[in-house]
């Protein structure tokens, strides 16, 4: 048993003297009552344990905004974390409040502030992108392929169902995708006799499993309550298994997941090294460099946005920022013809 899986099934252990339900399993049965991920779960667990450690164990009952404050300004002043870990503990300590202890606090004030420094994000020219991929090969060239040829975030693709994958309209649906938005999305081409082989591997898998007495997948929220036998519909199997079956850290079934990110990140990474690409390059550079590429293309910055599934135009606004005009298309007066011509 990995030290995360026995963490989540472990009690955090802070009022052993406290009668029952204890803070960890309240706090487990409501993350999952509303249907949090356990990457979630696993996150707002440790920030609350982080919150409550900070001020000595005290109950967090008997604590109020300013300890809250005190703990937020920590993390920035002496723990230098990011914006976006300093959020991250905030949801979770106000997740806690609101929805555990049914305590919500009242305005929180005075807290210093992570920097967030504005990022531009990497963006690949087409050929890097090409070289990149021509780097890559069976699965994660797929994959890679599937994040630059239709904006997909890494999970995005790894969860990918059969069901979901439309060859006549070459068509993707992103089913509880960032925000659990779902969103339709097209696929290249270039990918439709790669993406039939992959469904033909994922059938392999399935029948293999059910042979052996297992075959079931794990099925979104409460569907599996209502339809218990879709576990088993090949229609509901990932399109990118897992090699091997493991334990579902919620339900203890044993099952096949799909890829973990790790295999294609990592797969990315050397391809990039191997093609010479100086840039930092992961597998959301391809997501950067398919919305980049449509802009240039000359596509409305809202069917970019749709594609994408950002809530706010904003968001995809950046990439009208690094469109590869150098310079926000500013010539160098180096390169004006009176200087050529001299």
């Amino acid at each position: 048993m990995t030290a995360t899986t026995q963490q989540r099934r472990s009690p955090l252990g802070l009022f052993p003297d406290k009668p029952t339900p204890r803070l960890y399993d309240r706090i487990i049965e409501v993350l999952r009552v509303r249907h949090y991920s356990l990457r979630t779960e696993d996150a707002y667990l440790h920030w609350i344990r982080r919150y409550i450690e900070f001020h000595k164990h005290e109950h967090p009952r008997r604590m109020v905004e300013g300890d809250v404050n005190r703990f937020l300004t920590d993390l920035a002043v002496n723990g230098h974390v990011a914006a976006s870990t300093q959020n991250q503990a905030l949801a979770a300590i106000l997740f806690l409040y609101e929805h555990v202890l049914k305590q919500p606090l009242d305005r929180i004030e005075g807290v210093v502030r992570a920097n967030r420094p504005k990022r531009l994000p990497v963006v690949l020219t087409r050929d890097e992108s090409r070289r990149i991929l021509g780097e890559m090969s069976g699965t994660p060239r797929l994959i890679g392929l599937l994040l630059y040829g239709s904006g997909l975030r890494l999970l995005e693709a790894l969860r990918l169902r059969v069901k979901d994958i439309d060859f006549e309209r070459r068509e993707l649906i992103v089913r509880e995708g960032k925000g659990d938005k779902d969103r339709r999305t097209m696929f290249p081409k270039a990918a439709v006799s790669d993406l039939r082989h992959q469904i033909e591997i994922s059938r392999h898998y399935h029948e293999d499993d059910l042979a052996a007495g297992f075959g079931s997948v794990e099925l979104p929220h409460a569907f599996e309550r209502k339809s218990p036998q879709a576990a088993f519909d090949f229609r509901w199997k990932y399109v990118f298994p897992a090699a091997g079956l493991s334990v579902d850290p919620r339900s203890r079934i044993r099952r096949r997941h799909h890829l973990h990110e790790s295999t294609i990140s990592k797969a990315i990474s050397a391809a990039a090294r191997r093609a010479h690409i100086t840039k930092r390059v992961t597998a959301h550079t391809f997501r950067h460099s398919f919305a980049t590429h449509l802009i240039e293309a000359g596509y409305d910055i809202r069917t970019v946005q749709e594609l994408l599934g950002h809530s706010d135009v904003r968001t995809t606004m950046i990439y009208t920022h690094v469109l590869n005009q150098g310079g926000r298309g500013v010539r160098s007066p180096a390169d004006f013809d009176s200087l050529d011509s001299e």
